[in-house]
């Protein structure tokens, strides 16, 4: 089963309860975006973002220029029919990652999501890539650390060390790294690493 095949499955299949990766209040990712001080017509990206309540405190904050990048058509569903009229404000993008072509440039692009499922070098440097010619402000980066699963939904994963996030986001200046455990809908635990990176000048 390909990638998309796989993600619609899961998003026609089970509910926010029954996936590990929910969260009432993405607070670690919030606490980041706020870090940036970045003000409310900032163009934010959340990569990954299927039916995330990121977009939900964003918008609440008064943020009016954010993108929701998914490879589920059914998980974008999902969080507008969450979201109603305010779904209006949010540009929607259907894509696997690694084809998407951007149109414009992002000064925050958040990511909780897909990256780790990148398990190919190929891949890890198409991402690589796509975030040296997107990413003119800052990024966060929350993958499965080194005491993470190493699986997520059936799926291999990636893990990551605060070393090895540097070293692979050369163009960007680390600002910060934090483990966190995350508490899954049924009561396990994942452990992350959140990342907090500027693009380098020059």
């Amino acid at each position: 089963m390909d990638r998309k095949s796989h993600w619609e499955t899961v998003y026609n299949t089970k509910n926010p309860d029954e996936v590990s990766w929910t969260q009432e209040v993405p607070q670690t990712s919030l606490d980041f975006i706020h870090s940036f001080k970045p003000d409310k017509a900032s163009k934010i990206i959340d990569v990954g973002g299927g039916d995330s309540k990121l977009v939900d405190f964003l918008l609440d904050e008064g943020f009016d220029n954010i993108t929701v990048l998914d490879i589920s058509g059914k998980a974008i569903e999902r969080a507008k029919a969450r979201l109603g009229n305010k779904a209006q404000e949010v540009k929607w993008i259907q894509s696997d990652i690694l084809d998407f072509s951007p149109e414009e440039t992002y000064d925050v692009w958040h990511d909780r999501a897909a990256f780790h499922f990148l398990t190919e070098p190929e891949q890890i440097q198409t991402y690589v890539g796509l975030t040296k010619k997107t990413v003119t402000g800052h990024m966060i980066l929350g993958t499965f650390s080194k005491n993470g699963p190493k699986k997520c939904s059936g799926l291999d994963i990636k893990q990551y060390d605060e070393q090895q996030m540097e070293t692979t986001f050369q163009n960007f200046e680390k600002i910060h790294c934090k483990t966190e455990d995350h508490k899954t809908p049924f009561n396990t635990i994942q452990n992350f690493l959140f990342c907090s990176f500027k693009r380098k000048q020059g």
